[in-house]
This record gives C-alpha cells, sequence and structure tokens, in this order.
C-alpha cells in the first residue's frame, strides 16, 4: 500500500499541475478566439485518438511493461506542453497548435489511464482496494478544486508561460517517483491463443447485446451522456461569455465542481450505496440534470457555484451506481474487455457532441437569441447578451438529461436488473 500510495501522490500533483494548465489554455484560446466552437473542438480533439486507441489498449498494456507506459505518458504530455511554451514565448502559438497537443495527450492519456488502473491490483492487497479507489477518485475531484482555483489566482500575475512552469515541475515529480518505485508486472499468459484479434476486439459488445437488461443499460447511459457533454462543450465558453470572460468566475465554479464531487464521493463512501443501484443511478440522472438546468438559468456565480456544486454531487451517485452494476452482471475475466467496449462507446459519443455544440452556439443560437433573431422572446429567460445562446443550449440539454432519468423507470429490461444483495 505504501508504494501506491507515493505513486498515487505523484499522479495527484501531475493531475493538478495539467488542471492548472488545461484551465490557462481555455483562458488563452478564449482571450484569442471568443469562439465556443473553438474550446469545444479542443474535447473534441482530446476523444478523437481515444476511440482507435481503447480498441488496442488493453492488449498494449497486457503486453508491454505497465510502468514504461505511465512513463511514457507523462513524457509525452511534458513534451507537448513544452511545445506550446516554446510557440506562446515566440508570439506564434496558434489555436491548430492545442488541438494537436489535445490530440497527442488524449491518445497517450489513455494507455497511462489504464496501465495505472490495472497496476492497482497488485499494489494493493484485496483489503485495501476500496481505499485505493476512493483515493483514485480524490485524484480527479481534488485536482478539480485546487488545479482551476490556483491557476485563476496565478495566470493575472505570472501568465501562460508560469503556469506551464509549474505544470512541467509536477510532470517531473511524477515521473521521478515512477522511475524509482517498482511496478509488478502480470506473467504473460503460457498457454496457445485461439481467439482472433476480431474475436478479442469486438468480444464485450457480443456480451453485452446478448443480454437485454445489459443492453437497456448501455443505451440509457449512452443517451445520458451524450447530452451532458453535448452541453457541457459550451460550459466554459458560456460561463466566460457571461462573465467578460473572467478566470475567477471560471475558477469558482470549477472549484465548486471538485468540492460536490469529494462530498458525493465521502457521503457515498460512507453509506455504501443504495441497494437498488438502478434507481441510483437514475436518480443520479435526474439530480444532475435539474442542479444543471438553474446553472444554465443563472447569469452569476451567486447561481453557478451552488448549482455546480449540486450537479457535481450526484456524479458519485450515478457513477458509482452504474459500475456496481457492470462490475455485479460480468465476470471478472469479462470485465476489461466489456469496460473497453462501453468506453469506445461513449468515446465516440463525446467526440461527437463536442464538434456539434460549438458550431450549433456560435452559427445559430447566439445570433437566433440577439433582438430581431427566432429566439429572441426567450431573452426574458436567458437574456439577449453574450452567451445566451450557449445557455439555451445548456439548458435544453440539461432537461433532457432528467427527462432520460425519468423515462428509465419505464424501461422493463432496466427494471429486471435485481437489487445487490449486501453481505454480512
Amino acid at each position: 500500500m505504501r508504494t501506491f500510495t507515493v505513486i498515487w501522490f505523484g499522479q495527484l500533483v501531475s493531475t493538478i499541475g495539467t488542471y492548472m494548465t488545461e484551465f490557462s489554455l481555455i483562458l488563452w484560446a478564449w482571450e484569442a478566439t471568443g469562439s465556443a466552437t473553438a474550446l469545444a473542438l479542443m474535447g473534441f480533439f482530446s476523444q478523437l485518438p481515444r476511440i482507435p486507441i481503447t480498441l488496442v489498449s488493453g492488449l498494449i498494456v497486457d503486453r508491454f511493461n505497465r510502468k514504461h507506459l505511465m512513463m511514457l505518458g507523462d513524457a509525452i504530455a511534458a513534451l507537448s506542453t513544452i511545445g506550446i511554451g516554446l510557440l506562446y514565448s515566440i508570439d506564434q502559438l496558434q489555436i491548430w497548435h492545442l488541438y494537436l497537443a489535445t490530440t497527442l495527450n488524449g491518445g497517450f492519456g489513455q494507455i497511462q489511464s489504464l496501465a495505472y488502473q490495472t497496476s492497482i491490483s497488485s499494489l494493493v492487497p484485496p483489503a485495501q482496494l476500496t481505499r485505493a479507489n476512493s483515493m483514485n477518485s480524490a485524484v480527479h475531484y481534488g485536482a478539480a478544486i485546487f488545479g482551476p482555483a490556483l491557476a485563476g489566482v496565478l495566470y493575472p500575475l505570472i501568465g501562460l508561460l508560469g503556469i506551464i512552469g509549474i505544470d512541467l515541475v509536477s510532470f517531473g515529480v511524477a515521473i521521478a517517483i515512477l522511475l524509482f518505485r517498482p511496478i509488478p508486472q502480470p506473467t504473460p499468459p503460457t498457454t496457445l491463443e485461439i481467439e482472433t484479434l476480431l474475436d478479442k476486439l469486438t468480444f464485450g459488445f457480443r456480451e453485452v447485446w446478448r443480454q437485454p437488461s445489459l443492453r437497456a443499460l448501455l443505451l440509457i447511459s449512452t443517451l445520458f451522456w451524450f447530452f451532458h457533454d453535448l452541453g457541457g462543450a459550451i460550459y466554459d465558453p458560456m460561463i466566460l461569455a457571461r462573465s467578460n470572460g473572467s478566470a475567477q468566475v471560471l475558477a469558482s465554479t470549477a472549484t465548486a465542481a471538485g468540492i460536490g464531487g469529494v462530498t458525493g464521493a465521502i457521503m457515498i463512501s460512507a453509506w455504501g450505496g443504495p441497494k437498488h443501484r438502478v434507481q441510483g443511478m437514475l436518480t443520479g440522472f435526474i439530480g444532475a440534470g435539474l442542479s444543471k438546468t438553474v446553472f444554465g438559468l443563472g447569469r452569476s456565480p451567486v447561481v453557478w457555484v451552488p448549482a455546480q456544486f449540486c450537479s457535481s454531487l450526484n456524479f458519485p451517485l450515478l457513477g458509482s451506481s452504474e459500475t456496481a452494476i457492470w462490475m455485479e452482471k460480468i465476470a471478472p475475466e469479462n470485465q476489461g474487455r466489456v469496460f473497453a467496449a462501453n468506453a469506445l462507446v461513449l468515446q465516440g459519443v463525446s467526440a461527437g457532441a463536442s464538434l456539434i455544440a460549438g458550431p450549433l452556439a456560435d452559427r445559430w443560437l447566439e445570433p437566433a437569441i440577439t433582438s430581431g433573431g427566432s429566439l429572441a422572446p426567450l431573452g426574458g429567460l436567458f437574456g439577449n447578451g453574450p452567451g445566451a445562446g450557449m445557455a439555451v443550449l445548456y439548458v435544453g440539454c440539461s432537461l433532457v438529461m432528467v427527462l432520460v432519468g425519468l423515462g428509465g423507470f419505464g424501461l422493463p429490461n432496466l427494471r429486471a436488473i435485481s437489487p445487490h444483495r449486501k453481505s454480512g
């Protein structure tokens, strides 16, 4: 457990640095373009390489040294960050450079993440796995609290180059820790594998599709995440447009999201989760959608911060409930391929949503809600200034998320998933 804790600390430091850089680059991109499409495409290019990589990432991680793969992921991210810093320092940084960097980081980051996840069981005794997984949740939510908050304060003082310098130090910490800590590598199988590559790649899809209850679970979660990511793609530009480009306001909402996520994770850990996991998942869908609806209707941090806290509070509930269902219904020896198949579907959905959201907001909704536009009557609810059209899209997506959650209660195949039995 000690080795895992040290490696975990390195990943936390590195992730905080990464969140600081990502936050600062969002500010730079907004200052340079003022375009929702430009920011949404950063999400698209981050997801795009993950789709093909996910198909083979399991095979790569099982056959190559996982410690080296983790170090490679950090090294590639550090090199791309250095490249961005050099271009910025000579005043040559352009938005397409960010797309290229996010593409590289997305592809290698997918492999690094899987290498890290699959190393946990070899570093942690079985009795400590729950604790280790809860610590991993803190990496994302903890970084979401501190990364944007620090960047929001430091960006006006030290600029993009200063933030990049901090990020490079964080990468150095993570790589140095990995360099001097052993990570056990599983013994490769000695039996002859007769399963074809095509069988391996398609097994997860076939396993899900043959069970009506899991098929319904995948379909409803895919629908939820499509509308979540469609609205999420214009989240940053909407706030920046409605706050006159304020880094502090954007940081405050990101920090509220992190605090809400940590609070939700602690509550689920203490509670143990709902007995009826499908109901827990659907309740999380509804709670997140309602909170995001309030967020989209707001026009200031007075509404945004508490609404974002409430929204993020729901995601540990819906995420842990859904993951527990998959783990309970899929045999352990098949979970890797099934989870990879699910990830592939959701990554494709997320990439498509990111590609659609920006042009939809910039080319139709923003002009349409201005005075005289086709959506001008909605101005009383959303306003007519910058960001109002994005708010229309955000609220529309949030309401659909609520409807998805409500509709799930009426699906017989989903209701057929029995509640879990708690031991003891």
